[in-house]
């Protein structure tokens, strides 16, 4: 087997397992779930499944397949997301109103799709602009499997019957928190390894940064709850001007899926509603949260930088729970001597989501996968326990707006030192 047939062959065998693992995530879903969309900012799993298809469809096999004939005219306007230089397509938030295509054509979409790829594939085994699309879409593919796990869980959460997706149970145990001493200097940050990164992890380069601290774990529940007993959401100087606005015209006075019963904290997983254990990782804050708990705790959330630095630092560090390990909830895996770096929950940073210096977009139609959404959102780091685990990297830049917490979103802290 020459060089070229062996990548060819190991990205088949991946590009079979991702699109497996997408179909055995909604293994466990009603006909009638596939349809739901309950809030804007989600999609339903029947689009999903199209969509992720479509990108294969749109970026590879129009590209590459000669015989290529594309099942219905209609796929580009219903499963084009976002990109305006393809042409029309529907309003994210009109998603839930596709009947048509059914269920079983978005199903045989899928397959006839697969079985195009893999014939491009191995008919263009040396194509390295080829290699670098099928990743790209392989890693579009486990975006969504993120993606379609945090619209079940909000999906879910919104019906009167708060069903469970899984019936597989978390644990977790107490650990101390300590803060980790980092010393100043110019660092480099960003991707600068071979094998794939998306385009907004590029180029690497160099950053001057002021000695800090930041904690060893990312912040959990037992200790968010003091915020709240302590007025955390009533008290204003606590609280950006935009995040008082908003919860105050939300109404919020618990993170997203918490409610109290009596003197007892609850909390929605995808595995139901349950009470919430005190040591678990903090989940489902939106960044004016989180800024406001640093802000309570006399300390600050820690710039993407030094977050990035503080994780390439750890010789020693364990992972959470990824999405493999199917508990679908984090989980704190500390303990005490030993930070935990990644795996628990995506972590806000204070960092504006902009270019590095030196950025570049993708060619042609998808320089609109990441450039075009750098303003007015944050920077989250670290991976989450909806997060395949061969897709998370150090130097990975998740970004959403500020007011956004249906992703599985947490914090950690970090403060100056004099």
């Amino acid at each position: 087997m020459t060089a070229s047939t062996e990548v060819a062959s190991d990205l088949e065998n991946l590009y079979r397992n991702v699109r497996k693992r997408t179909l055995d995530l909604v293994k466990p879903l009603t006909r009638d779930d596939f349809m739901v969309q309950s809030v804007p900012e989600a999609s339903p799993p029947k689009w999903h499944l199209a969509h992720t298809t479509w990108f294969f469809d749109r970026f590879v096999l129009r590209r590459y397949a000669k015989s290529w004939k594309v099942p219905d005219e209609n796929f580009d306007f219903l499963f084009n997301s976002y990109y305006e230089t393809l042409g029309p397509y529907m309003q994210k938030i009109s998603r839930n109103s596709l009947s048509r295509p059914s269920l079983e054509e978005v199903y045989d979409y899928r397959q006839s799709v697969d079985e195009a790829v893999l014939n491009v594939v191995n008919e263009n085994t040396g194509d390295s602009n080829l290699i670098q699309l099928i990743e790209l879409g392989i890693n579009h593919e486990e975006q969504h499997q993120e993606l379609l796990l945090m619209d079940i869980k909000i999906n879910y959460y919104v019906s009167p019957y708060k069903p469970s997706y899984t019936d597989k149970k978390t644990g977790s145990h107490d650990s101390e928190m300590w803060f980790v001493q980092m010393d100043g200097g110019i660092n480099e940050v960003g991707y600068g390894r071979e094998g794939f990164s998306f385009d907004n992890e590029r180029p690497r380069h160099r950053i001057l940064i002021h000695p800090y601290r930041i904690s060893s774990r990312p912040i959990n529940n037992g200790e968010f709850i003091r915020f709240i007993e302590d007025g955390g959401y009533e008290r204003p100087e606590l609280w950006l001007s935009d995040g008082w606005d908003y919860i105050r015209e939300n109404k919020r006075k618990l993170p997203l899926y918490w409610s109290k019963d009596g003197d007892q904290y609850k909390i929605f997983k995808l595995s139901g509603e349950q009470n919430l254990n005190e040591s678990e990782p903090l989940v489902h804050v939106s960044y004016y949260e989180a800024d406001a708990y640093a802000r309570w705790a006399g300390l600050r959330l820690p710039t993407e930088y030094e977050w990035e630095i503080f994780a390439e630092s750890l010789k020693e560090c364990v992972h959470g729970n990824f999405m493999e390990e199917n508990t679908l909830h984090p989980v704190n895996f500390s303990d005490n001597g030993t930070p935990q770096i990644s795996g628990a929950t995506w972590e806000w940073t204070s960092s504006p989501y902009i270019p590095y210096p030196g950025y570049r977009p993708y060619e042609g139609n998808l320089g609109e996968y990441n450039g075009k959404f750098m303003n007015n959102q944050y920077v989250l780091r670290g991976g989450s326990a909806v997060t395949p685990v061969r897709h998370y990297r150090n130097t990975y830049r998740n970004f959403y707006h500020p007011d956004i917490c249906w992703q599985f979103s947490g914090l950690r802290l970090a403060g100056d030192i004099s």
